[in-house]
């Protein structure tokens, strides 16, 4: 493949489901439905087997296992300004990633891969006050009541999941489209979303209690803030608890916490980064992120002097140095390589 963008007849996909220890893939095993069978879907995060705490890695993929997936998937972010280079967005047996489409060999500086603006991005100001990039909620609408409400200290994920509801929401913006490839509840694999028949068969009591709490709390927050006295504008963004609790499990897992400058302002946030959100985990990874000011974009880079050959995987590390109760409850995975 020639060194320019991906054309738009080459076709993309998702995250995957979790290739423990080595990497991870984030929460998918991907097909698309349509959003409005979102809010109809059961939570059922079950499993055939139980949820050890350290999972061995699966046998590597032939790249025959491998499929394009869908040319929308391309094209609703090519026409909003999102470029990618050199790579190709493929379906497997374990579900999406990212895969080099050319031999790379390594150079002395980081090389671009994606380039994502700041349109296509949900952001929110980590602080008080709170601030939206781009600000995509009209000033007196009731969902910043809601995120207003939210405790500044803990619940980034809560205020995450009222902005993504309210993006899914609106005819104009990108994530309505982007939302047809995000896992629904049943194929998340969030703990979040786990049954208590899928915590009572982990190997770790604590992690089971922590992840109870968690539910519940996303649960109160939701009966507190879906009651029947809401208005519609309100009330259709999660008719259900279990709308909004998949909601919490996507920003939990698919969020990215960067610092960015924004004009004068230089702030750190919490970030839904489309695309580049499919990158799945590795502890040895051959990329990472960089917030390019001039025009306001996320650049997916290669790390410099980095040698990928065609077909090999594109990974980033998510939780660098957290440990793994930490891994296990954002992402449902662990690893013998952290404590």
């Amino acid at each position: 493949m020639a060194a320019s963008s991906v054309p738009l007849h080459h076709v993309g996909g998702c995250f995957s489901y979790p290739r423990r220890e080595r990497e991870y893939h984030h929460g998918r095993g991907w097909s698309p439905t349509p959003r409005a069978s979102y809010p109809l879907r059961p939570i059922n995060a079950s499993v055939e087997t139980p949820f050890p705490l350290f999972q061995p890695p699966p046998l590597q993929q032939s790249p025959s296992q491998l499929e394009p997936a869908d040319p929308d998937f391309y094209k609703i972010g090519y026409v909003r300004s999102m470029r990618a280079y050199g790579i190709e967005f493929k379906d497997g047996p374990d579900g999406f990633g990212v895969y080099a489409s050319k031999d790379v060999e390594p150079l002395r500086r980081a090389r671009v891969i994606m380039e994502i603006p700041l349109e296509l991005m949900l952001t929110i100001r980590q602080k008080q006050p709170w601030m939206f990039f781009p600000d995509i909620v009209p000033i007196g609408h009731p969902i910043f009541d809601i995120i207003n409400s939210t405790n500044p200290e803990t619940d980034w994920d809560l205020r995450l999941a009222c902005l993504l509801l309210y993006a899914f929401d609106r005819d104009d913006n990108f994530w309505q489209l982007y939302g047809d490839f995000l896992p629904s509840a049943d194929e998340c694999t969030s703990l979040l979303l786990a049954t208590e028949d899928d915590l009572s068969e982990l190997q770790d009591p604590g992690l089971a209690s922590t992840m109870r709490k968690q539910q519940q709390r996303a649960l109160e927050f939701w009966e507190k803030n879906w009651h029947s006295g809401v208005p519609l504008k309100i009330k259709r963004l999660a008719r259900d608890a279990e709308r909004f609790i998949w909601a919490v499990s996507i920003a939990q897992s698919r969020c990215i916490n960067m610092q960015v400058r924004i004009g004068a302002l230089v702030q750190d946030a919490n970030m839904l980064i489309p695309y580049a959100d499919m990158l799945n985990h590795s502890f040895q990874p051959n990329c990472f992120l960089h917030w390019r000011f001039k025009d306001r974009m996320v650049e997916v880079m290669i790390n410099a002097g980095q040698r990928i050959k065609k077909g090999d995987e594109m990974t980033i590390n998510y939780l660098s140095g957290q440990q793994n109760h930490m891994l296990m409850q954002r992402y449902g995975f662990s690893s013998a390589v952290v404590s």
